[in-house]
């Protein structure tokens, strides 16, 4: 191999890469990362590693450093480029939904509904809430004898509520007795039972109901007040089903709009509303004027409370399925006592 003199020698030094002085010259050498190429691209001793699917590697041209005055070399071997592919359509982002159920709710009107054991020391209490519906807590501690948590979480008296959490069950932090409302005694009691029972069934959870929650409250204390129960109670499966949108219109028939007539017969479709009653009907017929009454939520005459009472049965059972009432079994079996 050659000798490069150093009177002919210049280097230029850049991250471990030498340049010779005359890259034409037959001692020139380019040294990188210990790969050495020489001056003649047909030789093979200079140029390195030899493609050992071509015969020989690309050849290299010089260039001029417009920048440095220096000899600059680029490959001269065609590079193959591949056509851009089109960029795939950018999806519209689906606007966000905004969360129903807050993280942390305070100081809620609230009555307990139900509850029951939850592993060894705790509760999951079922909820009447005046902004928020129905919702399902996890009253951690809350049977342990000295937790507060204990003596207040009772049914039919007014709690401040307050939780916290995302999912459908969250964490009860905190409930006071409000207060201002009589304990409900012998029949009364029942009745209560009765009021929840439906509200657990019939109630979505978070569904926000505050007329249905000012008129449950009023009904307790109606009920309290030892009021006939038996009005009290249609007043309030009527709005229950008015206010769950699966109450018609009881003074209209619903397929001809025309005004119901106190004394003509009629049946009340549980999914349409009123209508004249047919001999091969097996539903509950009642009186125009009962359902008149019942809209306009009075039940002085002992024919509309007979019959409302039978319509209204026959109307809830549809709505729950099917599902049995324990509270109102209950009733009957002391009614025959």
């Amino acid at each position: 191999m050659s000798t490069i003199t150093p009177e002919a020698e210049v280097e230029v030094n850049t991250q471990g890469v030498t340049l010779g002085a005359d890259p034409a010259g037959p001692a020139a050498a380019v040294k990188t990362h210990g790969v050495t190429l020489g001056s003649d691209p047909g030789s093979g001793e200079g140029l390195g590693p030899v493609d050992p699917l071509g015969d020989r590697p690309p050849a290299l041209s010089r260039g001029f450093n417009e920048d440095s005055g220096a000899p600059a070399f680029k490959s001269t071997a065609p590079v193959a480029t591949e056509p851009a592919s089109p960029a795939p359509p950018k999806r519209p982002r689906a606007p966000s939904r905004e969360r129903t159920i807050g993280t942390r709710v305070a100081g809620q009107p609230a009555f307990v509904l139900h509850s029951y054991p939850y592993k060894e020391t705790s509760l999951i209490v079922d909820m009447f809430t005046r902004d928020y519906g129905r919702v399902a807590l996890i009253a951690k501690g809350a049977k342990r004898p000295h937790s507060q948590l204990r003596g207040v979480l009772q049914t039919f008296q007014p709690l401040s509520g307050s939780w916290v959490g995302k999912s459908e069950l969250r964490t009860l932090t905190g409930a006071e007795w409000v207060g201002g409302m009589l304990p409900l005694e012998k029949t009364a009691l029942l009745c209560g039972f009765y009021l929840n029972e439906l509200l657990v069934k019939l109630l979505a959870r978070d569904d926000a109901h505050p007329r249905l929650f000012d008129h449950y409250v009023a009904t307790l204390n109606q009920l309290a007040h030892n009021e006939p129960a038996p009005i009290v109670l249609r007043k309030f499966e009527r709005a229950l089903l008015r206010e769950t949108g699966v109450a018609a219109d009881l003074a209209r028939c619903t397929a001809t709009r025309e005004a119901v007539q106190a004394d003509r017969l009629y049946v009340v479709d549980p999914e349409r509303g009123p209508r004249p009653e047919r001999a091969a009907d097996a539903w509950p017929r009642v009186s125009g004027k009962t359902l008149l009454d019942m809209e306009r939520e009075d039940y002085s005459d002992a024919a509309t409370q007979a019959q409302s009472k039978q319509l209204m049965r026959f109307l809830l059972a549809h709505h729950l399925g099917g599902a049995p009432l324990n509270t109102r079994q209950i009733l009957i079996d002391l009614m025959q006592l």
